[in-house]
């Protein structure tokens, strides 16, 4: 793929050379080469796969091409053999599944990057799913890693210099180990079930702790539709409505009130039932806030929705993304506010299933491409960005209706 890739920006920089279009000849290449990745990173499984899910929520990082190519591996993965899931679960847990559950269901209940899930019953009758870690997985994280990354620079497809892309895949690296430890998540789901149990329609599962390991994790079933069915003819717009809110006051609450958020958006991580309840699964990836900078995030949007364009300038600077040397006029901040924060700067309702602010982030890109020396890796926000990002695409596939500038004011 690597090899490819690189081959295929040379041929597309020669061709250009002796009087080809050049704009045309890289549009050409980036969608050929993020369709090339694509297609790679989704035979594999591990981290390479899962850096591609992430970048499909990067708009920033890479160029659009790329980010649509990628958006593919937000689908299920293939399946594993179950003798390899079997091995896993002995080797954890001691004993086959068929011994250690009273049912095991061979066949997978969902598939992803680096595990598939299994319906199960425990032997007091309880049903549970039970999150298997393909083997190896975790060795190969640094070099899935090191490759992907290798790939997009030797093919030109970075839109931003070395710095950010190294602090943003540090960031990536640190939070996928985390995900890797199964006890870890087992943690978090705790954690997140706690804060959750007095929130009206939000679902968390509980952890089985005697049938889970570092890389088994057993938890309760919690039933739920997929979220992406939201979006058909015929659901009511009050359901999409209620469930679009509770996914984004769960992220609100989430980041002022337990200063720590769920940071996997893709949509096979949620499920709604038909009385409105959110159900939330996968907590591998979650990222924790310090106060120093939820307040900066906070005097961020304080400047946003009073167009404090002085405020805005020194809140992007306070947060470490602009380089104290700049700033940008009213005028461009205008630009970047309807582009990036009309939901939240909007009162009232904003109606996601009409909205397109991609569209506007992509008519952006050319001005920020050329300051790319403006800017500053913040790892900090990587997480963040792919939450809001991520909630954002899923509001606008259900079609949903949200009062965002309500859920936030309380916060600031």
């Amino acid at each position: 793929m690597t090899a490819s890739v690189a081959s295929g920006y040379a041929k597309s920089k020669a061709r250009s050379l002796i009087g080809g279009d050049a704009e045309e000849e890289e549009r050409s290449f980036r969608k050929a080469s993020g369709e090339r990745i694509a297609a790679t990173l989704g035979e594999l499984k591990g981290a390479a796969m899962k850096v591609g899910q992430m970048a499909s929520a990067a708009k920033e990082l890479f160029p659009p091409e790329v980010t649509e190519a990628l958006t593919k591996l937000q689908r299920e993965a293939p399946p594993m053999e179950f003798e390899v899931i079997s091995e896993v679960i002995a080797s954890e847990l001691g004993d086959a599944p068929e011994v250690l559950f009273q049912h095991f269901d061979p066949e997978p209940f969902a598939a992803a990057s680096i595990g598939q899930v299994h319906r199960a019953r425990t032997d007091d009758g309880r049903e549970v799913v039970v999150k298997v870690q393909y083997p190896g997985v975790d060795q190969a994280l640094d070099s899935d890693l090191q490759q992907v990354k290798l790939a997009l620079r030797l093919g030109g497809l970075v839109k931003v210099d070395k710095r950010m892309i190294d602090a943003t895949f540090a960031e990536l690296r640190d939070r996928m180990e985390e995900e890797l430890d199964y006890c870890n998540e087992a943690d978090n789901v705790r954690h997140f079930h706690a804060f959750h149990a007095d929130h009206e329609k939000v679902a968390v599962p509980e952890v089985i702790g005697e049938r889970s390991a570092k890389r088994v994790l057993t938890l309760s079933y919690e039933p739920g539709r997929p979220l992406h069915d939201l979006g058909r003819p015929g659901v009511p717009q009050a359901l999409r409505d209620e469930v679009g809110y509770r996914l984004a006051d769960m992220l609100t609450r989430q980041l002022f009130e337990l200063k720590c958020i769920h940071g996997d958006p893709n949509p096979g991580n949620f499920a709604y039932r038909d009385d409105g309840t959110l159900v939330v699964y996968d907590f591998g990836c979650v990222k924790p806030f310090e106060d120093p900078m939820l307040a900066k995030i906070q005097r961020l949007l304080h400047a946003t929705f009073d167009r404090d364009y002085q405020g805005l300038n020194a809140s992007i600077i306070a947060i470490g993304r602009m380089r104290p040397e700049h700033s940008l006029t009213p005028e461009e901040w205008e630009r970047w506010i309807h582009a990036l924060a009309e939901p939240f700067v909007e009162g009232g309702t904003y109606d996601y299933g009409n909205a397109d602010l991609g569209a506007r982030v992509k008519d952006l890109i050319p001005w920020a491409m050329k300051r790319a020396h403006w800017w500053e890796p913040v790892p900090d926000l990587t997480i963040l960005n792919r939450a809001v990002g991520g909630m954002y695409d899923n509001l606008r596939e259900m079609k949903a209706r949200v009062p965002v500038r309500d859920l936030v004011d309380p916060h600031l």
